[in-house]
């Protein structure tokens, strides 16, 4: 079947054109909260701690609140963008038009993750003016921002297509992600942590996400980065799955 370009092309502008008219709140907004961030922990709560890993604990906290961003925006992102037509009506004229499930999938996911991506371009350029910021692989940077936020985008459509209401999309980005980065080594070290803390820690997956985004800018990690990047795959794969099977079965779509 060949590839309609138009039609992603479409639907794809048409999301980018929503985070245009919509910028204080999507672009704005993640900006200042993450410039508070830095003066609460980096600056006044920085002068308190000692160097991590030889690192400075306003910069070593920079790769944690930048996978914040990531994932809360990247999710909130693409579920709205595809709940919001289920709500209005409008999903019906994307399922009647000439278009195929991966295309609407690729526009969707596609503009949440360039989103996103923008975002997490503005949070890093705003960390520079609190502190030193050093990028030891960027090219593994690029690589981890872009893999984190496609496949975060694409766990956000995913949200959207199985949420019913406001309320059951946002439980995930607020009650289970943020709680997750937080928990997950974003402001300190797991070595600061207690023995049975730090296998605790083990199970939360998002923290094997911070250390490998942590090890492209100062190439210190708790884990080895394939471990990281693996598991980013792997929850990938986990999702392109779950979606596929959801839009054949036109769940929560078509009725």
């Amino acid at each position: 079947m060949k590839f309609n370009y138009y039609a992603f092309k479409a639907i794809y502008l048409h999301e980018m054109d929503r985070f245009r008219r919509t910028l204080g709140q999507s672009l704005l907004s993640p900006v200042i909260s993450t410039s508070l961030y830095f003066i609460v922990f980096g600056s006044v709560i920085g002068g308190y701690v000692q160097n991590i890993d030889g690192i400075s604990y306003g910069s070593y906290i920079v790769p944690g609140l930048l996978m914040l961003t990531l994932l809360t925006q990247s999710i909130s992102n693409t579920s709205f963008g595809i709940f919001f037509p289920k709500f209005n009506g409008t999903i019906y004229e994307i399922l009647a038009a000439p278009i195929s499930t991966l295309e609407v999938v690729l526009a969707f996911v596609g503009a949440g993750a360039t989103k996103t991506v923008i975002v997490g371009v503005m949070i890093f350029i705003t960390s520079m003016f609190f502190v030193e910021v050093e990028v030891k692989y960027p090219l593994l940077m690029i690589f981890l921002l872009l893999l984190v936020s496609f496949t975060f985008a694409l766990f956000g459509f995913l949200i959207g297509l199985v949420s019913t209401n406001f309320e059951q999309m946002s439980i995930i980005p607020s009650l289970v992600v943020t709680p997750m980065v937080f928990l997950g080594g974003s402001l300190y070290s797991l070595d600061m942590l207690p023995e049975f803390w730090q296998m605790v820690t083990y199970f939360n997956p998002v923290v094997y996400l911070i250390n490998g985004l942590r090890y492209s800018f100062y190439g210190v990690s708790d884990f080895n980065i394939w471990i990281s990047i693996s598991l980013m795959i792997l929850f990938l794969i986990i999702c392109i799955t779950m979606v596929s099977v959801l839009l054949k079965r036109g769940y929560n779509i078509k009725t």
